[in-house]
């Protein structure tokens, strides 16, 4: 009989605002579904059944982001004889298992600390509260096995309380084969700088406007292309108003995008910017380096190590706009170091496959129900 894995997560492959998060989850559980019975539980989503199959994993949706909370125990209970292990998905939301789940039984799978995500994105007091609570509810899972995706959330993890016994990190992948160096598409004419990701502060496109309006005093062809969810609003409230008018011509907003299109102007561009304050990976980071393009980042726990402490990219000494400036001046003033850089993040990018990462978690998964059996405590 098949072992059965719970996992609990707030956000689905198929949710509105998936990222990198939910696709490294839904990869690496499709890899071990052929082997495990994989049910991913998380709230509703308007527009979606509540269950369906997706690549062997069966995704049930229930409740709110809140009441899922509730869902989630509920259906435990009613289960519990059939799961042997549950997956308790942390990325600002979680399942608070520890109440609920025998620690043998138990994992808590975590990409990123989210304490500046919260100051950033929510007004206080809902920022205060979980800004300060997070140590606290990371301290829960003190007993639990612990899966993530970088050093630096290891390290984060370890300062916490968690013993790093307890921690594994699996590998990154990418969702494509990073293109051979002669499928690389020319680089555009003028300088130009890609953000891939949300409007959001903490994301950094503050920063990445506040920078390119700088760098247009140097490099007056300089553009920016933007690529993601185009927000109207937040380009009017917080954009605008940090750019001069003479500039905004040159920033270039394409929303959404195919897959192809985001890939063909990752190639195409000088740099991605990517000045977030905190992420798991940064997967976008890996994407750019598979088609011949290095990334800016601040030094920022998750980027850090998708760069190698700027081995393969550039990382700032600061987070801030002119931070980011002085490396965007630096990969264009140093063109032998610029295709140093992004021929070694390239070469990088190959390791990075759904497979291998597959493959450590089933490994994990197998050494962890192995020694279960041997102490006779499997469901």
């Amino acid at each position: 009989m098949k072992p059965t894995l719970l996992c609990l997560s707030w956000r689905d492959i198929k949710h509105p605002k998936a990222g990198g998060a939910e696709v490294f989850t839904h990869e690496m559980l499709s890899y071990v579904a052929p082997r495990y019975n994989i049910i991913h539980l998380s709230p509703h989503i308007e527009g979606r059944e509540d269950e369906e199959w997706i690549d062997g994993v069966r995704y049930i949706r229930s409740g709110t982001d809140i009441t899922s909370i509730l869902e989630a125990r509920r259906y435990y209970k009613a289960h519990e004889e059939e799961i042997d292990l549950v997956l308790d998905q942390m990325n600002t939301h979680h399942y608070f298992t520890p109440f609920y789940v025998p620690a043998h039984k138990r994992i808590l799978f975590i990409h990123q600390l989210t304490r500046e995500i919260w100051r950033i994105n929510l007004p206080p007091p809902v920022s205060w509260v979980g800004a300060w609570t997070e140590t606290s509810r990371l301290r829960l899972y003190r007993q639990s096995d612990v899966l993530t995706v970088s050093q630096s959330t290891a390290n984060d993890l370890v300062a916490v309380g968690i013993p790093e016994s307890q921690i594994t990190i699996l590998p990154e992948g990418l969702n494509f084969t990073p293109w051979l160096e002669e499928e690389w598409l020319a680089k555009e004419e003028h300088p130009t700088f890609l953000y891939v990701g949300r409007m959001s502060a903490y994301k950094g496109i503050n920063d990445a406007v506040k920078a390119f309006v700088s760098i247009k005093r140097d490099f007056p062809t300089a553009q920016l292309w933007i690529i993601g969810k185009k927000n109207e609003a937040y380009i009017a409230e917080q954009l605008d108003p940090i750019t001069p008018e003479e500039v905004r011509s040159d920033i270039h907003y394409f929303g959404f995008v195919s897959e192809e299109e985001k890939l063909e102007r990752m190639s195409r561009a000088t740099t991605l910017l990517f000045p977030s304050r905190r992420e798991g990976w940064g997967l976008t980071v890996s994407e750019a380096a598979a088609v011949g393009t290095p990334t800016i980042v601040y030094d920022a726990p998750g980027l850090r190590d998708a760069v190698q402490y700027g081995k393969l990219g550039y990382m700032t000494m600061a987070q801030t706009a002119e931070a980011l400036a002085l490396e965007m001046r630096r990969c264009l003033n140093d063109l032998d170091h610029y295709e140093t850089v992004r021929r070694d993040a390239h070469a990088f990018s190959k390791t990075l496959q759904w497979s291998r990462t597959g493959a450590a978690f089933e490994q994990w998964l197998n050494q962890k129900l192995g020694i279960l059996i041997q102490e006779g405590r499997t469901s």
